[in-house]
């Protein structure tokens, strides 16, 4: 006899019902299944994942029909979900009222507890015995349990998340692309641990018997949990391929086969010649000059250097007597685990953290809090950052032109009415990334990866001296990748633009990276200089 389907969706469209995310799904779950949601960016995995957690509407056409047993009893891990919980922490920051000026707001621990099923916190009312909660360990935050929710790096964030997620007690979990931000450790951690919850399905971290239910999602065809035996694909918003993992599997090779190598970005005249005139036209409207220009009066000129620089949360230092000089040309890479401060560090260049006034910090020869405007040092740099991606978020209304254009006047949103120069610029930058024919479109219609790229032609626009990298490549896809991976490659090629590059990947890394700032909390020294290969 065919068993019961947990969660059936026939012809139900995903979403608002005049504007659905996805117009039309068919799609059920049965006992004992274990599936993969993948497909490239802006297909609608993330609306489908949020749909079947109960976190978005699915409406059944007249004749169709939606029932989820998980109704109540599903856990959504994803980059909204994050996003929402840092919202929320910064909208409620109290630093003004509090002594000493620094509000850390809900702690690891308190967010942890307050998910915990009634039977575990009777035994520890206070949280205090997390320590030694398997979940905990696992994901390897014990650490973090008494430190702010804010004050925690994009992939301390995403752990606390996944932790929550296994300690709760629900019946179905569903992860959005669980290992972006995670650095190597703890990304090899949790393939393990989705392997085991895959094959069994069955929760080992609550203390109840109930089965708990696995859905990941993924952008990219990697690190599969072990026991999945399905797989949905969604492109163009509507599914692709609904069936066994070994078909898809079949289907992955065959791609793979007939796509041809991608060509060297040096050798790809096209996109070469599309960049260069996208800069010199950039630089001559907004006055910057164009790449290559003067760079040898400037060789001697450090744009950043930090000078024995140290900074403490709650008595916990991030970083630690940093001595660091950044030149013209010098493209680095900064590495080290989750937690060691690399987005500090950048934060501090960016002018976003304000321990930046407290230490020596010089940028384009100046030091911090000598006089100089935020906005002074931002009209020489490009950033792109998980903090970028949040504050944009109140942005959903802006075209992609308008959030490209935006980037000429380091404004979150546009507030002046865009020139023709302008638009053209930003009409340029969005066929570089792949977005051609496409920029009236609304910003907050785009999925996480395919934002993402627009932010970091945002960032490249105006052809900065210093183009700062925080995680660039987070959400996209293959496709997306190479094309953004080769794009910034071109651009350090060009000269003129010197790129600080965060990334957990070791296949993110440009050939063009020569020198590596590496961060290793807890050693001494913490941090050391290394030539790339």
């Amino acid at each position: 006899m065919n068993a019961e389907p947990l969660v059936l969706f026939r012809d139900c469209s995903v979403g608002n019902a005049l504007h659905p995310v996805l117009p039309s799904v068919s799609w059920k779950l049965l006992p004992k299944e274990s599936w993969i949601i993948t497909g490239p960016n802006g297909g609608g995995k993330s609306a489908l994942a949020a749909a079947i957690a109960g976190r978005i509407p699915i409406v059944p056409a007249e004749g169709g029909e939606a029932r989820n047993a998980f109704a109540g009893r599903a856990m959504l891990v994803s980059f909204e979900e994050a996003a929402a919980l840092i919202e929320s922490e910064r909208a409620n920051d109290e630093s003004d009222f509090v002594e000493g000026g620094i509000d850390q707001g809900t702690t690891v621990r308190l967010f942890l507890f307050r998910s915990l099923p009634p039977e575990q916190t009777l035994l520890h009312p206070l949280g205090d015995n997390l320590e030694n909660h398997a979940s905990v360990r696992i994901c390897g935050i014990g650490l973090i349990l008494d430190r702010g929710l804010k004050r925690l790096s994009t992939g301390e964030i995403r752990r606390a998340l996944l932790c929550r997620a296994l300690s709760s007690g629900k019946s179905l979990i569903v992860l959005d692309d669980p290992y972006e931000g995670l650095d190597a450790a703890s990304r090899d951690a949790l393939a393990g641990l989705l392997d085991r919850l895959s094959i069994d399905q069955v929760d080992a971290f609550a203390d109840s018997n109930q089965g708990t239910e696995l859905i990941v999602v993924l952008d990219r065809w990697e690190r599969i949990p072990a026991g999945t035996n399905r797989v949905v694909e969604l492109r163009d918003r509507a599914i692709s391929y609904n069936g066994g993992r070994e078909g898809y599997e079949a289907i992955i090779a065959s791609r793979a086969a007939s796509r041809a190598e991608p060509t060297e970005t040096s050798a790809n005249g096209t996109l070469y010649e599309e960049l260069r005139e996208a800069e010199e036209q950039a630089g001559t409207l907004a006055g910057i000059r164009s790449a290559g220009t003067d760079q040898e009066d400037k060789n001697s000129e450090a744009l950043v250097e930090m000078r024995n620089v140290t900074v403490a949360w709650s008595g916990c230092r991030v970083l630690d007597r940093v001595n660091w000089r950044v030149l013209p040309g010098e493209h680095w890479l900064i590495r080290g685990p989750n937690g060691s401060g690399k987005t500090t560090l950048l934060e501090l260049i960016a002018g976003d953290n304000p321990q930046a006034f407290c230490n020596d910090v010089r940028i384009f020869g100046l030091r911090r809090g000598s006089g100089e405007t935020v906005w002074e040092l931002k009209a020489r740099m490009g950033i792109v950052s998980y903090r970028l991606h949040l504050e944009y978020r109140y942005m959903n209304d802006n075209s992609l032109l308008e959030v490209l254009v935006s980037g000429f006047h380091d404004s979150i949103g546009l507030y002046r009415q865009p020139g023709d120069s302008e638009l053209q610029i930003a009409g340029r930058w969005l066929a570089l990334t792949g977005f051609e024919g496409r920029g009236e479109e609304r910003f907050g219609g785009l999925s996480f990866g395919e934002q993402r790229a627009v932010l970091v032609a945002r960032a490249a626009i105006k052809g900065p001296e210093l183009l700062i990298l925080d995680e660039p490549c987070h959400g996209l896809d293959d496709e997306h990748r190479r094309r953004i991976l080769g794009l910034l490659s071109a651009i350090a090629e060009r000269g003129g633009t010197t790129l600080l590059h965060v990334t957990h990947d070791p296949t993110e890394v440009l050939p063009c990276e020569k020198r590596i700032l590496e961060l290793r909390p807890g050693s001494d020294p913490s941090w050391v200089v290394l030539s790339g290969t």
